[in-house]
C-alpha cells in the first residue's frame, strides 16, 4: 500500500488486483470465470517474461484472428479446435457412465435442416466416390434397442469436402441425412466412403500452428447426432480403423470407442457400428 492509501500495482499482486475489480460486479459465473483467466494470464506472463515488442506480436496474431473472421468463417473456433480446448469443453459437459459412447463435437459443417429419409436410401446425391454402406443400431447401457430413435448422419466427400463448402459443386443435402431407427434399434443407409481432409491453413491460426509442425488434418470420419426421448442427445463420429491419422486427429475427436471398421465388401465398402445412449438425467433430455 502506497503513502496515498491506492494499493501499487506490482507483479506480485497483479491478477489479485484486477480480481478485486472484477469481485465488485454482479454476482453470476462471468465475473469468476474472467477472474480465473486474468490469474493464468498473468501467470503466463509471469512465466514466460516476453519483451514488450513479444507482447505487441502476441497482440499482432491475436487481431489478425479477428480480421479474418466473419459470418462465413470462424478463425477463433478454429484457434479454440486446433488446441484442444473446444474438445475438452465438450469432455466436461459429456460426461456418460461406462461402456456409454462418447461425444464429440458437432463441427462446423452440421446443418440442422437435412431432410428425413426413408432407411436404406442413398445420401450421395451424385454418386461420386467408392460406395459405402453404412448400418447401425442404437441401444441402452442394457444392450436393449432403441426403436423410434433420430439419426442424423453428415459426412466430407470423397475428396475431403462438406456440401456446404461447395454449393457450386456438390448437390443441395448432399452426403446428409435423417433416419428414424426401426423396432430393433437399427438403421441402414447408402453413401460414398469418405476421405480425411485438412483444416483451413490460409488463414492467420493455420499458418502460425503450420509454421511448428503442429497437425492440421483429420482422419476419415462420419458424424452422427442421435436422439431419442428419455435418453441424453448423443453427438459423435465413427473414424475409420485404418488411417494413419488416427493418433494425430487435429481437433482431437478420436476415442478408442469411435473407431470403427470399414470393410470392402465386392465392388464397395461396409460399416456396422452399434451406438450405446445413456438415460437423460432430469433436466438434460437434450443437448
Amino acid at each position: 500500500m502506497s503513502q496515498t492509501g491506492i494499493p501499487s500495482f506490482n507483479e506480485a499482486n497483479s491478477a489479485e488486483m484486477v480480481a478485486q475489480r472484477l469481485s465488485k460486479a454482479k454476482a453470476g459465473p462471468l465475473p469468476r470465470f474472467l477472474a480465473t483467466v486474468v490469474d493464468h494470464l498473468h501467470q503466463i506472463v509471469k512465466e514466460t517474461r516476453p519483451t514488450a515488442s513479444d507482447w505487441r506480436q502476441a497482440i499482432a496474431f491475436l487481431t489478425e484472428i479477428g480480421h479474418a473472421s466473419d459470418d462465413k468463417r470462424q478463425e477463433w473456433v478454429l484457434l479454440s479446435d486446433l488446441l484442444g480446448v473446444t474438445a475438452l469443453v465438450e469432455d466436461i459437459n459429456s460426461r456418460r457412465p461406462n461402456g456409454a459412447t462418447p461425444n464429440t463435437g458437432r463441427g462446423p459443417f452440421y446443418r440442422a435442416d437435412a431432410p428425413r429419409l426413408p432407411l436404406g436410401a442413398n445420401i450421395s446425391l451424385d454418386g461420386v466416390g467408392a460406395p459405402l454402406t453404412v448400418s447401425g443400431r442404437v441401444i441402452d447401457l442394457d444392450g436393449m434397442p432403441i426403436p423410434g430413435a433420430t439419426v442424423e448422419t453428415w459426412q466430407a466427400n470423397a475428396q475431403g469436402f462438406y456440401e456446404n463448402q461447395q454449393p457450386d459443386l456438390q448437390p443441395e443435402f448432399n452426403l446428409r441425412g435423417v433416419f428414424i431407427t426401426d423396432r430393433d434399434g437399427r438403421f441402414h443407409y447408402r453413401t460414398v466412403k469418405p476421405t480425411g481432409y485438412g483444416v483451413p491453413d490460409d488463414g492467420p491460426v493455420g499458418q502460425m500452428l503450420g509454421r511448428l509442425n503442429y497437425p492440421l488434418s483429420r482422419p476419415a470420419h462420419l458424424h452422427f447426432l442421435i436422439r431419442a426421448d428419455n435418453f441424453e442427445t448423443l453427438t459423435t463420429q465413427v473414424f475409420e480403423r485404418g488411417d494413419p491419422r488416427l493418433g494425430e486427429d487435429a481437433l482431437f475427436g478420436v476415442k478408442p470407442e469411435l473407431v470403427g471398421d470399414i470393410k470392402h465388401v465386392g465392388d464397395g465398402w461396409s460399416l456396422d457400428f452399434s451406438f450405446v445412449m445413456a438415460m437423460a438425467r432430469k433436466g438434460n433430455w437434450a443437448a
